[in-house]
């Protein structure tokens, strides 16, 4: 029987036998706690028919887990010193794939045509590195891959802007960037106390389901993202202040983004953080004709 990676001992032995020094630059914090690698993989409901993605598989911690868990598992990893530590502690399982590379350059949709033909069900699962966690989630989701889903984990603090609803102060253009593809929800967290080297914030365990079509139609998506990026440029601002600042000529055109206001049945003196995905979708429908 194999000993689980995930244990203070087995981690330390793991590290020393490879002379393995942290890099603070890419954001390593391994996992030390088996049952919540557990718990991290039930709330990705893979089955032995499932195919697995993960992002910084680290010494293998999370990757064993999920090995034992779906049919295959493709890994991604940026730091090459990580490659021959893992060929060694994976080498019990023979249904994992190593990648070395940075996902964010990688083409996502040719690595899944090419590792999963013929899997109906893939999921991404991942302890991602907190310094790039949203530029590779909003990769993920804009590239339309044939994922389920996402499960990851995050620092707390991003999980709950992914997560947070309309009049919060969490609520921002990333809580509507992400449930425009996605239902998102926090279904863990993490103390910093089952890391090593231990971050200095708690961790999030956050579930991303993709949703068949997008949360709203709009006319023109990318349209649609830079109204709300201006809508919360400064968040004490209302509105109107903002696209008016924000937007292309916006301040020669203020009167027309005052008449898009009150078309979508926005009153001008609310804030970004007021507004549901839906009216945000009306406004920039409405905007639309005067700025693209």
């Amino acid at each position: 029987m194999n000993k689980d990676i995930a244990t203070p001992v087995r981690t330390k032995d793991i590290l020393k036998k490879y002379g393995f020094s942290f890099k603070k630059s890419l954001g390593q914090n391994f996992l030390i706690d088996t049952n919540i690698l557990k718990r991290i993989v039930d709330h990705a409901h893979l089955t032995e028919e499932s195919g697995a993605i993960e992002i910084g598989p680290g010494i293998g911690a999370l990757t064993e887990q999920l090995a034992k868990s779906s049919k295959k598992v493709t890994a991604f990893e940026i730091d090459q010193r990580l490659l021959p530590i893992l060929s060694d502690t994976l080498a019990p399982y023979d249904n994992v794939n190593i990648i070395h590379g940075d996902v964010l350059k990688a083409d996502v949709k040719k690595v899944i045509e090419e590792e999963f033909t013929g899997f109906s069900d893939i999921m991404v699962v991942a302890n991602l590195p907190y310094y790039v966690t949203t530029p590779i989630i909003l990769k993920l989701l804009s590239e339309n891959l044939p994922i389920r889903g996402i499960v990851c984990m995050l620092q707390k603090e991003v999980a709950d802007r992914i997560a947070a609803k309309p009049g919060t102060k969490e609520y921002g253009s990333l809580s509507i960037a992400i449930q425009y593809y996605t239902e998102a929800e926090t279904v863990m967290i993490v103390p910093k106390t089952v890391f090593m080297p231990q971050p200095n914030v708690d961790s999030a365990v956050i579930r991303l389901t993709k949703r068949v079509n997008p949360i709203v139609e709009v006319l023109d998506e990318e349209f649609f993202f830079i109204v709300t990026r201006a809508s919360f440029a400064q968040r004490r601002k209302t509105i109107l202040n903002n696209l008016t600042s924000q937007l292309p000529d916006g301040k020669t055109k203020k009167e027309l983004i005052i008449a898009a206001l009150e078309a979508s049945e926005v009153d001008p003196s609310r804030r970004g953080e007021t507004l549901s995905i839906a009216e945000f979708g009306r406004l920039s429908d409405a905007l639309l004709p005067n700025f693209k």
